[in-house]
C-alpha cells in the first residue's frame, strides 16, 4: 500500500513540477495561454527548491518501481521521459541557450562589425566621455545582457535588452553598494523579467528594482521603497548603425558570434531560428504574441508604435518620432518637475531626450547635446527609447502622449479661464 502511494504520488508530483516549470518559465506556453505574474515570480524565487521536490518525489517512485516492482512500467517510463524533457528544455533554454553576457561580452571595431550588421539596423548605444558602444538588436536579441568586467570607461554598466518589448536599457547592477547578480529568467507583460541570483528576487526590466523593494503602500505607478533601491539607469539611446558610424567612428560594436564548440554552435543555431521566427511575427503583427498582459491594450496609439517614454517620480509621458519631426525636430516639456528637450537628428537618425538646465525653452539642440549658443545639455537617464507602445502603456497606465510644455500650467490656465467666465 505504501509502495503504491509512493509510486503514484511521486510520479504525479514530479510531473506536476515539470509542467509548472514549463508553463511559468518556458515562454512557449505563453504563446497560447496567459500565465499569472504571481506564478512566474514564485517559480523565479524558488526554482531550485521546486526542482529538488520534483527530483526527490521522482526518486521515491523510481526506488519502489525498480527495487520492488511496484506500478506499471509503461506509466513510470512515460512519466519519467515527459518530466525529464520538460525540465531539461526549460533549464537548457533559460540557463544555457540565452547566453547572457553581462561580464563576458565582446565588442568589435566598426570595420569588423560591417560584415554582420547592415547600415540601417537599429543599434542601442551607451556612451561615456565620447567612448561609445553599439548593441545591434539582431545581435543582443538572444543574449539579453551585455557588458564587460572592466565596464564602460570604468563605470559598471550592463546593457539589458528585451526583444518582446523592443526595449534596451543600460543600468548599473548595484543597489546601495550591494551587487545585483542579474540573470534572465522569464518575461511578463511583454517585458523581460530578470532575477537577482544573490536574493532570488525577480526584477522587471522596465522598473529596474527588485520585487521585494517595491513600495506596496501606494496605488499609483510602481516605485521602490527608496530611490536608492532602484538600479541606476544609464542614458541609453537609439540610432541606425550608419548613424553610429558617423557619430562615433572609433566606437565599438557588440557581436554575438557563434561559439567554436560544435554542440553549442548547434544549440545557438536552433535558438536563433526559434527567436527570429517568433520575434519577426511579434514585430510585424498588431497582436502581441505573448498572452501575458495584465491590462487591456491601450487604444490611444497602434499597438506596435515605437515610443520614447520618460517616467520621473509619479509622472510619465512618451513621444513618437513622427510627432517630434512634425514639431520642427524639437519639443520642450516638463516631466516630474524636470524640464526636458526632445530632439530628432536627421543626420544621425536618432531621437534623444536632454535635461534642460538653461532656464528657458531650447529651440535647437544637436545630436551631441550642444545648443546654438554653445551650452552643453546632458542626456536624461530616465528614457526608455523606442519601445512598443503597448508595453509602455502596460506599465505606465497614466502616461501622457506627445506632451508639450507644462501640463499643470495648462490645467491651471483652464481653471483660471473657467473661474473668470
Amino acid at each position: 500500500m505504501i509502495g503504491h502511494l509512493l509510486f503514484y504520488a511521486g510520479l504525479l508530483v514530479s510531473l506536476t513540477m515539470g509542467l509548472l516549470y514549463f508553463r511559468d518559465l518556458g515562454d512557449i506556453p505563453q504563446l497560447v495561454m496567459k500565465t499569472k505574474r504571481v506564478n512566474v515570480d514564485r517559480f523565479i524565487r524558488n526554482e531550485y527548491q521546486f526542482l529538488a521536490i520534483g527530483a526527490g518525489t521522482w526518486l521515491a517512485s523510481a526506488v519502489v518501481h525498480i527495487g520492488f516492482s511496484v506500478g506499471p512500467g509503461w506509466l513510470f517510463w512515460t512519466s519519467t521521459i515527459l518530466t525529464g524533457a520538460l525540465i531539461a528544455f526549460v533549464w537548457v533554454y533559460v540557463h544555457k541557450g540565452l547566453r547572457n553576457q553581462k561580464e563576458t561580452a565582446k565588442y568589435y571595431s566598426i570595420e569588423e562589425a560591417r560584415d554582420f550588421v547592415s547600415p540601417t539596423t537599429q543599434v542601442i548605444v551607451l556612451e561615456k566621455n565620447g567612448v561609445a558602444r553599439a548593441h545591434p538588436q539582431s545581435q543582443i536579441m538572444r543574449p539579453h545582457l551585455a557588458g564587460t568586467e572592466e565596464g564602460l570607461e570604468g563605470s559598471n554598466v550592463v546593457m539589458t535588452f528585451c526583444a518582446i518589448a523592443n526595449l534596451g536599457l543600460g543600468m548599473t547592477p548595484e543597489v546601495e553598494g550591494e551587487k545585483i547578480e542579474m540573470e534572465v529568467l522569464a518575461q511578463h507583460g511583454n517585458n523581460l523579467v530578470l532575477r537577482d541570483n544573490n536574493t532570488g528576487e525577480p526584477i522587471q526590466q522596465i522598473y529596474g528594482f527588485r520585487a521585494k523593494d517595491a513600495d506596496t503602500s501606494t496605488d499609483g505607478p510602481a516605485c521602490p521603497l527608496r530611490q536608492s533601491l532602484r538600479m541606476q539607469p544609464w542614458p541609453t539611446f537609439r540610432m541606425t548603425f550608419r548613424g553610429f558610424q558617423k557619430a562615433y567612428p572609433e566606437g565599438t560594436v557588440f557581436l554575438n558570434k557563434p561559439p567554436k564548440n560544435p554542440l553549442l554552435r548547434l544549440l545557438d543555431f536552433a535558438m536563433e531560428l526559434a527567436f527570429t521566427a517568433t520575434i519577426q511575427k511579434h514585430h510585424t503583427e498588431a497582436k502581441p504574441i505573448m498572452q501575458n498582459l495584465e491590462h487591456p491594450v491601450d487604444p490611444r496609439l497602434p499597438t506596435k508604435t515605437y515610443v520614447w517614454g520618460v517616467n520621473i517620480g509619479s509622472d510619465a509621458t512618451c513621444w513618437t518620432d513622427d510627432f517630434v519631426v512634425a514639431q520642427g525636430n524639437t519639443v520642450n516639456a516638463l516631466v516630474g518637475g524636470q524640464p526636458l528637450v526632445v530632439s530628432w537628428s536627421p543626420l544621425y537618425e536618432s531621437l534623444n531626450v536632454w535635461i534642460n538646465d538653461t532656464g528657458e525653452d531650447v529651440a535647437e539642440v544637436d545630436f551631441f547635446g550642444k545648443t546654438p549658443d554653445g551650452h552643453q545639455l546632458a542626456r536624461s537617464p530616465d528614457v526608455k527609447a523606442g519601445l512598443f507602445w503597448h508595453v509602455w502603456a502596460e506599465f505606465f497606465r497614466h502616461t501622457d502622449i506627445n506632451r508639450v510644455g507644462d501640463p499643470s500650467a495648462a490645467s491651471r490656465g483652464d481653471k483660471d479661464r473657467q473661474a473668470a467666465a
